[in-house]
């Protein structure tokens, strides 16, 4: 109870007394950023030297004096957002352009600052794993025409008059290779974007094949992995990775929760991810970024904002969204969720969150 009690008593300052206490903290706490960081290749996809970093590290440590993690009076949680290759590098599947058309790039190289100007208050970096099969409801194998034709992919949504028609429905090919009976999931099909409809969210969007397990795109981006890496040797803070999205038939661009969290016969799909909710609660501190803002930032956040509406409004006050360190789905001349994304964290500082750039925190 007494961490519970420390938290709670956000209540006790106004918003704008908590943020300039917070503000304060990191500013006067920001170190130089190592020489080893080279903003130019941010960008790119390369391996990293994780022996020449960790002894880096920790001579890093030793010149500026940093305390283990477990030591912070004051416990800051940076959460990571799908910082993966599949949504940050302009060659892989997913990337995340934003308005600009090189969002990704230049949220991660800002991040990456981030995490080495800070890198002595920082408690723990949680990062988040999107994280796909072949077979899922949302690629294009699941899906087959009257011609037997696959959806193209990032142009195609289903809605559910879709399926009524006949304009799409469910592979037969792909049942045994799930493990279900095919009536199972053409009903399961059916019902899924009915739900998504009736809850108000997006479209099931059928995607490239993206964040695949075992291939490159699902890694995290070389220079914010190191960056992470060099915080967790400096620290001795273990980056603690969160798997999501495996579970062939639902989305999950959230990490709290999956879009449907039960099947036509109410039985659970996915459960929700109730002990990173209540691990995130435990810190002071919540700092947020990554993509996309329009869909799996918005929706973490989203879900995270309704746990803290049922506990104390107030614990939104802790959270810090880096509005510089992410980015919406973009695809041009296809679909535009700027508008979208910006209206999400409109909302969010509406319910009290704190919407800021990660230069205000240097």
């Amino acid at each position: 109870m007494r961490r519970q009690k420390h938290y709670l008593g956000v209540s006790d300052l106004s918003k704008g007394g908590w943020k300039a206490c917070m503000i304060n903290n990191l500013a006067i706490n920001q170190l130089p950023i190592p020489s080893h960081f080279d903003l130019h290749q941010v960008g790119k996809f390369w391996r990293v030297l994780y022996q020449q970093r960790a002894e880096e590290a920790l001579v890093w440590a030793k010149k500026y004096g940093l305390r283990p993690a477990f030591e912070d009076k004051s416990r800051i949680c940076l959460l990571l957002i799908d910082v993966q290759n599949t949504f940050c590098l302009p060659e892989f599947e997913l990337f995340v352009g934003g308005k600009c058309g090189n969002g990704a790039v230049n949220d991660n190289v800002r991040l990456c600052e981030f995490i080495y100007r800070h890198l002595g208050v920082i408690t723990k970096i949680i990062a988040t794993m999107d994280t796909h099969k072949t077979i899922q409801i949302f690629h294009p194998i699941f899906w087959i025409n009257a011609a037997g034709e696959h959806p193209t992919p990032s142009a195609t949504c289903i809605i559910p008059k879709d399926i009524e028609q006949g304009i799409w429905k469910v592979n037969p090919n792909v049942a045994d290779g799930l493990g279900y009976n095919y009536d199972f999931l053409e009903r399961h099909a059916y019902y899924y974007v009915k739900k998504l409809s009736e809850d108000g969210k997006y479209p099931l969007t059928i995607w490239p094949y993206h964040s695949m397990l075992g291939g490159i795109g699902h890694a995290l981006v070389a220079a914010v992995e190191e960056a992470a890496f060099f915080h967790s040797i400096a620290r001795n803070s273990q980056t603690q990775f969160e798997i999501k999205g495996d579970n062939p038939l639902t989305e999950n661009y959230s990490v709290l929760s999956p879009e449907v969290l039960e099947s036509l016969d109410q039985h659970p799909i996915s459960p929700k991810n109730t002990q990173l909710i209540q691990q995130l609660l435990q810190f002071d501190t919540v700092i947020i970024a990554g993509q996309a803002k329009s869909h799996c930032v918005a929706w973490t956040i989203d879900d995270l904002l309704t746990e803290i509406q049922q506990i104390d409004p107030n614990l939104a006050r802790k959270i810090y969204l880096l509005e510089d360190c992410t980015s919406p789905v973009v695809v041009p001349g296809i679909v535009d969720y700027t508008e979208a994304a910006d209206a999400a964290f409109e909302r969010f500082a509406a319910a009290g969150m704190n919407i800021v750039k990660s230069s205000e925190l240097n």
